[in-house]
């Protein structure tokens, strides 16, 4: 081993040192009930929860995934991605954060996602809340899985150690931690991660500008490639049979560029829809101090995201020119960060740069490791099975369920050619087409009913089934994303379903009519504030 590997692997050991340390410095804290372990009391600042919120959504796709993406076949397609992500998340924190804060204090206190469903609609039989937690289940262990392909691929590539034992090794460290520390040690390392993330990304478009000798250089080497940085076109790699790009004369070789029209644009702009439904999102709303610091919060993320998500795009393109054959398949291309992390910076820092991307996929699957525990400790096995279990019982099943996940999310890492954006578009769209159109309907429509809850979760984890495994693949007008059909017929049962269905009981039409009441202004309404100049009327 080389002396600068040794310096990376110092780098990285500090890392994992450090949100280790984190996690043990809350255990005490977060075991102290079921609501600090799952949701930190309510008592998490304005700062710590737009970094966790981010960090916690853009896990290794951000800094591997959407730069290789970049990288394979051009700007069109990462680019419209980032658009709708950055759209999306906007939208989130404007329409949904506060009302979600609110309302989920009013609704009984609910302390997950899927207990909110069900305290909305005064489900005592827990339907909506067992049906949100099986589909929490099912697509985070996928999404957790993509996770773990992250760290697996970064110390392949790094060190050439072997793909699979890092991967597990990664997976333990990110379930040790979530499991001692619960949801205030997934805050405070997502917040740290956050941090390492933004410096990762920073750093290594400087370095990629500079190494490039300016952006004049590359845009015309790029030019040359047809449709690469186009946004109406998409670069095609000519493939051979093993599916590796063909390289001819050192350079790489691309077949005419496949169109990118209006429908295609709109499809890859519903990424943003997602956000929505995303339960590692909307707990952070949830758990945050005071819905008054909603405001500030939101413009921390969504400066943290723009300027992240330009940075990784900028990485991929820029990385074609100053690397053109040297990643020749999609799964290869997502080792783009990396590998101008080594070109360009000394070995420690390197190591504390490539933290990053271990930083992005374990504070992402920390999250998704938590709201699966706490959805199936307090919504299947509480609510159904064992109505007086103990606050220690509940975390007992959390952390079991922890381990399963765990176990299902190694076995869907195991494959080493997984392409991270693939994997994460399809947990994506069955989480956001199961649980978006459910949440704006919560929150915004009073006529809402039970029935058409549960019907548009269903109707949204099915279509995004169907439509990912037997429509998509006929192509033409059926390629689209899977999660703009699922996200609209799941708007349209619920709709439809709640129109056919008896209008909800006064008592949840009363509880909605008052949600926005605010809970601390002495009984003041949300007017009286206003007028008072207590409250800012954007908000």
């Amino acid at each position: 081993m080389q002396s600068g590997d040794v310096l990376v692997i110092v780098a990285i050991l500090l890392y994992f040192i450090v949100v280790l340390t984190i996690g043990f410095i809350y255990a005490k804290r977060s075991n102290s009930s079921t609501s600090e372990y799952f949701l930190g009391g309510r008592k998490v600042g304005p700062w710590f929860t737009a970094l966790s919120a981010e960090a916690s959504d853009m896990s290794g796709y951000l800094l591997m995934g959407l730069p290789g993406l970049a990288y394979f076949s051009g700007a069109a397609d990462a680019g419209w991605t980032a658009v709708g992500l950055a759209i999306g998340t906007y939208l989130n924190w404007k329409l949904v954060a506060k009302r979600l804060r609110l309302y989920t204090e009013r609704a009984g206190d609910a302390i997950t996602l899927p207990a909110f469903y069900s305290n909305r609609f005064h489900d005592t039989k827990n339907a909506i809340g067992t049906i949100a937690a099986v589909i929490i289940l099912i697509f985070f262990a996928v999404y957790t899985g993509s996770c773990f392909v992250t760290c697996g691929k970064l110390f392949n590539a790094l060190f050439g150690w072997d793909y699979s034992l890092m991967m597990v090794l990664g997976a333990l460290i990110v379930f040790l931690y979530t499991m001692v520390g619960g949801y205030l040690s997934v805050v405070a390392t997502d917040f740290v991660q956050g941090c390492l993330m933004f410096f990762a990304l920073v750093v290594v478009i400087v370095g990629s500008i500079v190494s490039a000798s300016g952006i004049d250089n590359t845009v015309a080497f790029l030019s040359d490639i047809p449709g690469f940085l186009s946004m109406t076109a998409s670069a095609v790699p000519a493939l051979d049979a093993s599916g590796s790009q063909i390289v001819d004369g050192g350079a790489p070789v691309f077949g005419d560029p496949a169109s990118y029209g209006i429908l295609t644009i709109i499809s890859t702009l519903s990424w943003g829809l997602g956000y929505f439904g995303m339960p590692q999102v909307l707990v952070r709303f949830m758990g945050i101090r005071d819905e008054n610091e909603v405001r500030t919060s939101r413009r921390i993320a969504i400066v943290w995201v723009v300027i992240s998500m330009a940075s990784a795009l900028a990485i991929g393109l820029i990385g074609r020119y100053l690397l053109p054959s040297q990643l020749l398949t999609h799964s290869a291309a997502e080792n783009i960060f990396i590998v101008l992390s080594q070109m360009m910076l000394p070995s420690f820092l390197c190591g504390l740069v490539v933290s990053g991307i271990l930083a992005a996929s374990m504070s992402s699957a920390s999250s998704y490791l938590l709201i699966t525990g706490s959805s199936v400790a307090e919504n299947i096995y509480r609510s159904l099975f064992k109505k007086d279990a103990t606050d220690d019982a509940v975390l007992i099943v959390s952390r079991i369920t922890l381990a399963v996940v765990l176990l299902f999310g190694i076995a869907i890492a195991w494959d080493e050619n997984s392409v991270i954006f693939t994997v994460v578009s399809y947990s994506w769209a069955g989480l956001g087409a199961s649980f978006g159109p459910l949440t704006l309907f919560s929150l915004y429509w009073r006529r809402t009913t039970k029935q058409g809850a549960i019907a548009g979760m269903i109707t949204g984890a099915a279509t995004v089934l169907v439509w990912h495994n037997f429509v998509k693949p006929l192509g033409g007008i059926f390629g689209i994303y899977e999660l703009l059909p699922a996200f609209l017929l799941g708007c349209l049962a619920i709709y439809v379903v709640s129109k056919l269905t008896p209008e909800p009981d006064q008592s949840v039409l009363d509880t909605f009519d008052h949600y926005m009441d605010e809970p601390n202004a002495g009984g003041r309404n949300m007017d009286d504030r206003i007028l008072e100049g207590g409250l800012d009327p954007e908000d």
